[in-house]
Protein backbone atom coordinates (compact mmCIF):
# COMPACT_ATOMS: atom_id res chain seq x y z
CA UNK A 1 0.00 0.00 0.00
CA UNK A 2 1.45 3.34 -1.03
CA UNK A 3 0.94 6.64 0.73
CA UNK A 4 -0.71 9.42 -1.23
CA UNK A 5 1.46 12.48 -1.70
CA UNK A 6 0.35 15.84 -2.99
CA UNK A 7 2.96 17.16 -5.40
CA UNK A 8 2.39 20.77 -6.52
CA UNK A 9 2.80 21.37 -10.21
CA UNK A 10 5.26 24.18 -10.89
CA UNK A 11 4.49 24.52 -14.55
CA UNK A 12 5.13 28.25 -14.33
CA UNK A 13 8.84 27.41 -14.37
CA UNK A 14 8.48 26.31 -18.00
CA UNK A 15 7.71 29.87 -19.02
CA UNK A 16 11.36 30.88 -18.71
CA UNK A 17 12.29 28.24 -21.30
CA UNK A 18 9.73 29.45 -23.83
CA UNK A 19 11.90 32.41 -24.82
CA UNK A 20 15.42 31.36 -25.89
CA UNK A 21 18.46 33.54 -25.28
CA UNK A 22 20.72 34.02 -28.34
CA UNK A 23 24.47 33.65 -27.83
CA UNK A 24 26.28 36.95 -28.22
CA UNK A 25 29.07 35.33 -30.27
CA UNK A 26 27.28 32.97 -32.66
CA UNK A 27 23.60 34.00 -32.17
CA UNK A 28 22.51 30.39 -31.52
CA UNK A 29 19.47 29.97 -29.23
CA UNK A 30 20.06 28.72 -25.68
CA UNK A 31 17.98 28.25 -22.55
CA UNK A 32 18.02 30.92 -19.88
CA UNK A 33 19.96 28.77 -17.40
CA UNK A 34 22.69 27.68 -19.85
CA UNK A 35 26.19 28.54 -18.64
CA UNK A 36 27.86 28.06 -22.04
CA UNK A 37 26.47 28.21 -25.56
CA UNK A 38 25.52 24.73 -26.80
CA UNK A 39 26.78 25.66 -30.26
CA UNK A 40 30.12 27.46 -29.77
CA UNK A 41 30.82 27.11 -25.98
CA UNK A 42 31.00 30.89 -25.39
CA UNK A 43 29.87 31.99 -21.90
CA UNK A 44 26.21 32.99 -21.89
CA UNK A 45 27.01 35.66 -19.30
CA UNK A 46 28.05 37.87 -22.24
CA UNK A 47 24.54 37.71 -23.70
CA UNK A 48 22.83 38.29 -20.35
CA UNK A 49 24.95 41.36 -19.60
CA UNK A 50 24.36 42.81 -23.07
CA UNK A 51 20.59 42.36 -22.65
CA UNK A 52 20.52 43.92 -19.19
CA UNK A 53 22.63 46.96 -20.06
CA UNK A 54 21.19 47.44 -23.53
CA UNK A 55 24.70 48.05 -24.91
CA UNK A 56 26.28 46.09 -27.73
CA UNK A 57 29.95 45.48 -26.76
CA UNK A 58 32.55 45.45 -29.51
CA UNK A 59 34.90 42.51 -29.87
CA UNK A 60 38.68 42.65 -29.96
CA UNK A 61 40.91 39.64 -30.66
CA UNK A 62 44.30 39.00 -29.06
CA UNK A 63 45.83 36.14 -31.03
CA UNK A 64 49.21 34.55 -31.62
CA UNK A 65 51.08 31.23 -31.60
CA UNK A 66 51.18 29.02 -28.53
CA UNK A 67 53.76 30.25 -26.03
CA UNK A 68 54.04 33.75 -27.48
CA UNK A 69 52.84 35.35 -24.23
CA UNK A 70 49.17 36.20 -24.87
CA UNK A 71 47.99 35.34 -21.35
CA UNK A 72 50.81 37.29 -19.69
CA UNK A 73 50.25 40.29 -21.96
CA UNK A 74 46.49 40.38 -21.48
CA UNK A 75 46.70 39.88 -17.71
CA UNK A 76 49.29 42.64 -17.34
CA UNK A 77 47.31 44.95 -19.65
CA UNK A 78 44.13 44.48 -17.61
CA UNK A 79 46.00 45.03 -14.35
CA UNK A 80 47.67 48.23 -15.56
CA UNK A 81 44.52 49.75 -17.06
CA UNK A 82 42.38 48.88 -14.03
CA UNK A 83 44.74 50.81 -11.73
CA UNK A 84 44.97 53.98 -13.82
CA UNK A 85 42.98 56.95 -12.58
CA UNK A 86 43.65 59.78 -15.02
CA UNK A 87 44.38 58.17 -18.36
CA UNK A 88 42.46 55.31 -19.94
CA UNK A 89 40.71 53.28 -17.25
CA UNK A 90 39.26 49.77 -17.39
CA UNK A 91 36.32 48.46 -15.36
CA UNK A 92 35.51 44.74 -15.43
CA UNK A 93 31.95 43.59 -16.14
CA UNK A 94 31.12 40.43 -14.23
CA UNK A 95 33.21 38.35 -11.85
CA UNK A 96 34.41 36.07 -14.66
CA UNK A 97 36.15 39.04 -16.30
CA UNK A 98 38.63 39.27 -13.40
CA UNK A 99 39.83 35.65 -13.64
CA UNK A 100 42.49 36.34 -16.28
CA UNK A 101 43.96 39.29 -14.40
CA UNK A 102 43.95 37.37 -11.11
CA UNK A 103 45.53 34.23 -12.60
CA UNK A 104 48.31 36.15 -14.34
CA UNK A 105 49.28 38.43 -11.48
CA UNK A 106 49.13 35.59 -8.92
CA UNK A 107 51.46 33.45 -11.05
CA UNK A 108 53.94 36.29 -11.61
CA UNK A 109 53.98 37.08 -7.90
CA UNK A 110 55.11 33.48 -7.29
CA UNK A 111 57.87 33.86 -9.93
CA UNK A 112 55.93 31.65 -12.33
CA UNK A 113 54.31 32.08 -15.71
CA UNK A 114 50.59 31.29 -16.08
CA UNK A 115 49.73 27.80 -17.28
CA UNK A 116 49.14 27.20 -20.95
CA UNK A 117 45.63 28.08 -22.12
CA UNK A 118 43.69 24.82 -22.76
CA UNK A 119 42.25 24.13 -26.20
CA UNK A 120 38.71 23.57 -24.89
CA UNK A 121 36.71 26.82 -25.44
CA UNK A 122 34.66 26.33 -22.26
CA UNK A 123 37.89 26.64 -20.25
CA UNK A 124 39.05 29.93 -21.79
CA UNK A 125 39.11 33.14 -19.80
CA UNK A 126 36.82 35.84 -21.21
CA UNK A 127 36.95 39.53 -20.40
CA UNK A 128 33.99 41.87 -20.71
CA UNK A 129 35.07 45.35 -19.72
CA UNK A 130 34.21 49.01 -19.92
CA UNK A 131 36.88 51.41 -21.18
CA UNK A 132 36.72 55.01 -20.02
CA UNK A 133 38.69 57.32 -22.27
CA UNK A 134 39.94 60.73 -21.14
CA UNK A 135 37.87 63.69 -22.30
CA UNK A 136 35.22 61.35 -23.70
CA UNK A 137 31.67 61.36 -22.41
CA UNK A 138 30.69 57.89 -23.56
CA UNK A 139 32.59 54.79 -22.48
CA UNK A 140 33.41 51.82 -24.69
CA UNK A 141 32.35 48.23 -23.99
CA UNK A 142 34.76 45.49 -25.15
CA UNK A 143 34.86 41.69 -25.16
CA UNK A 144 38.27 39.96 -25.30
CA UNK A 145 38.86 36.21 -24.86
CA UNK A 146 42.17 34.50 -24.14
CA UNK A 147 41.99 31.99 -27.00
CA UNK A 148 44.44 29.10 -27.21
CA UNK A 149 47.01 29.50 -29.97
CA UNK A 150 46.70 25.84 -30.99
CA UNK A 151 42.93 26.18 -31.35
CA UNK A 152 43.33 29.24 -33.57
CA UNK A 153 45.93 27.44 -35.71
CA UNK A 154 43.63 24.41 -36.05
CA UNK A 155 40.79 26.64 -37.25
CA UNK A 156 43.09 28.46 -39.69
CA UNK A 157 44.40 25.18 -41.15
CA UNK A 158 41.00 23.45 -41.11
CA UNK A 159 38.16 26.02 -41.25
CA UNK A 160 35.01 25.31 -39.21
CA UNK A 161 36.94 23.10 -36.76
CA UNK A 162 36.45 25.64 -33.95
CA UNK A 163 33.17 27.45 -34.56
CA UNK A 164 33.77 29.91 -31.76
CA UNK A 165 37.08 31.09 -33.29
CA UNK A 166 35.53 31.68 -36.69
CA UNK A 167 32.42 33.40 -35.36
CA UNK A 168 34.42 35.62 -33.04
CA UNK A 169 37.03 36.71 -35.57
CA UNK A 170 34.32 37.44 -38.11
CA UNK A 171 32.67 39.93 -35.74
CA UNK A 172 35.84 41.52 -34.33
CA UNK A 173 36.33 45.25 -34.76
CA UNK A 174 40.13 45.03 -34.36
CA UNK A 175 42.91 42.61 -33.45
CA UNK A 176 46.22 42.46 -31.60
CA UNK A 177 48.49 39.88 -33.25
CA UNK A 178 51.48 38.77 -31.20
CA UNK A 179 54.84 37.52 -32.54
CA UNK A 180 57.78 36.17 -30.54
CA UNK A 181 60.69 38.54 -31.25
CA UNK A 182 63.27 36.13 -29.80
CA UNK A 183 62.30 33.29 -32.12
CA UNK A 184 62.36 35.64 -35.09
CA UNK A 185 65.89 36.70 -34.19
CA UNK A 186 66.98 33.06 -33.83
CA UNK A 187 65.71 32.29 -37.33
CA UNK A 188 62.67 30.25 -36.28
CA UNK A 189 60.17 30.78 -39.11
CA UNK A 190 57.21 29.19 -37.31
CA UNK A 191 56.13 32.56 -35.91
CA UNK A 192 56.29 34.13 -39.36
CA UNK A 193 54.29 31.31 -40.94
CA UNK A 194 51.63 31.31 -38.23
CA UNK A 195 50.92 35.03 -38.50
CA UNK A 196 50.91 35.03 -42.31
CA UNK A 197 48.40 32.17 -42.33
CA UNK A 198 46.29 33.97 -39.76
CA UNK A 199 46.29 37.21 -41.76
CA UNK A 200 45.35 35.32 -44.93
CA UNK A 201 42.51 33.69 -43.01
CA UNK A 202 41.25 37.07 -41.80
CA UNK A 203 41.42 38.54 -45.31
CA UNK A 204 39.29 35.72 -46.68
CA UNK A 205 36.95 35.72 -43.68
CA UNK A 206 35.62 39.17 -44.49
CA UNK A 207 36.94 40.80 -47.64
CA UNK A 208 34.44 43.65 -47.81
CA UNK A 209 36.40 46.61 -49.27
CA UNK A 210 34.83 49.15 -46.89
CA UNK A 211 34.18 47.29 -43.63
CA UNK A 212 36.21 44.08 -43.93
CA UNK A 213 39.51 43.21 -42.30
CA UNK A 214 41.39 45.28 -44.85
CA UNK A 215 40.13 48.41 -43.06
CA UNK A 216 40.09 47.19 -39.46
CA UNK A 217 42.92 48.16 -37.06
CA UNK A 218 45.64 45.56 -36.72
CA UNK A 219 48.33 45.98 -34.03
CA UNK A 220 51.27 43.62 -34.49
CA UNK A 221 53.13 43.25 -31.19
CA UNK A 222 56.66 41.82 -30.99
CA UNK A 223 56.67 40.15 -27.57
CA UNK A 224 59.62 39.36 -25.27
CA UNK A 225 61.36 42.43 -26.67
CA UNK A 226 63.29 42.79 -23.40
CA UNK A 227 65.61 40.11 -24.83
CA UNK A 228 66.04 42.01 -28.12
CA UNK A 229 67.12 45.58 -27.44
CA UNK A 230 67.27 46.47 -31.14
CA UNK A 231 63.55 45.71 -31.35
CA UNK A 232 62.61 48.72 -29.21
CA UNK A 233 64.09 51.38 -31.48
CA UNK A 234 62.33 50.34 -34.69
CA UNK A 235 59.74 47.52 -34.38
CA UNK A 236 58.72 47.76 -38.03
CA UNK A 237 62.35 47.66 -39.18
CA UNK A 238 62.92 44.65 -36.92
CA UNK A 239 59.95 42.86 -38.51
CA UNK A 240 61.14 43.79 -41.99
CA UNK A 241 64.61 42.38 -41.27
CA UNK A 242 63.52 39.13 -39.57
CA UNK A 243 60.05 38.49 -41.07
CA UNK A 244 60.02 40.16 -44.45
CA UNK A 245 57.16 38.03 -45.74
CA UNK A 246 54.94 39.12 -42.88
CA UNK A 247 55.93 42.74 -43.34
CA UNK A 248 55.06 42.63 -47.06
CA UNK A 249 51.81 40.83 -46.32
CA UNK A 250 50.69 43.59 -43.96
CA UNK A 251 51.59 46.37 -46.39
CA UNK A 252 49.62 44.83 -49.25
CA UNK A 253 46.49 43.57 -47.46
CA UNK A 254 45.94 45.74 -44.38
CA UNK A 255 45.57 49.48 -44.72
CA UNK A 256 45.48 50.14 -40.97
CA UNK A 257 48.33 48.35 -39.21
CA UNK A 258 51.32 49.19 -37.03
CA UNK A 259 54.18 47.27 -35.40
CA UNK A 260 54.95 47.54 -31.67
CA UNK A 261 57.48 46.10 -29.24
CA UNK A 262 56.39 44.87 -25.82
CA UNK A 263 57.91 43.15 -22.80
CA UNK A 264 56.57 42.16 -19.38
CA UNK A 265 59.43 40.26 -17.76
CA UNK A 266 62.64 42.18 -17.30
CA UNK A 267 64.73 39.07 -16.64
CA UNK A 268 64.15 35.30 -16.50
CA UNK A 269 66.13 32.06 -16.20
CA UNK A 270 65.61 28.61 -17.71
CA UNK A 271 65.26 25.59 -15.45
CA UNK A 272 65.23 21.96 -16.66
CA UNK A 273 62.80 19.67 -14.82
CA UNK A 274 62.23 15.91 -15.04
CA UNK A 275 58.45 16.10 -15.46
CA UNK A 276 57.74 19.28 -17.43
CA UNK A 277 60.95 19.77 -19.38
CA UNK A 278 62.45 23.24 -19.59
CA UNK A 279 60.64 25.93 -17.62
CA UNK A 280 61.27 29.66 -17.67
CA UNK A 281 61.14 31.47 -14.32
CA UNK A 282 60.49 35.24 -14.28
CA UNK A 283 62.86 37.02 -11.91
CA UNK A 284 61.86 40.65 -12.41
CA UNK A 285 58.60 42.17 -13.66
CA UNK A 286 59.18 45.27 -15.79
CA UNK A 287 56.20 45.97 -18.10
CA UNK A 288 57.16 48.05 -21.08
CA UNK A 289 55.19 48.80 -24.23
CA UNK A 290 52.09 47.01 -22.90
CA UNK A 291 49.42 49.71 -23.16
CA UNK A 292 50.66 51.48 -26.31
CA UNK A 293 49.33 48.92 -28.85
CA UNK A 294 45.96 48.82 -27.11
CA UNK A 295 45.65 52.61 -26.97
CA UNK A 296 46.59 52.95 -30.64
CA UNK A 297 44.03 50.30 -31.59
CA UNK A 298 41.23 52.08 -29.68
CA UNK A 299 42.10 55.42 -31.29
CA UNK A 300 41.87 53.80 -34.72
CA UNK A 301 38.53 52.23 -33.82
CA UNK A 302 37.17 55.67 -32.90
CA UNK A 303 38.11 56.95 -36.34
Amino acid sequence: MTKSVIQPLESYRLIQYSTPIPCYICSADNTTDAEFCNHCSAPMALAHQANVRGVQPRMVAVVGPSGVGKTVYMGMLLDMLSQQSRKMQLLARGAFSINLQQTTMSALSRCEFPRKTPNEPDRWNWVHCQIRLPQQRNSLELIMPDMAGEAVLEEVDHPHTYRIVRQFLQKCAAAVVMIDAVQLKEGNREQDFFVMKLLSYLSELDNDPRHGWKRRPLALVLTKADCCEDCWDDPEGYAKAHANGLWQHCRERFACHRFFASGVVGNSIACDTLTEGRLYIPLRIEPRGVTEPFEWMLNQMKK
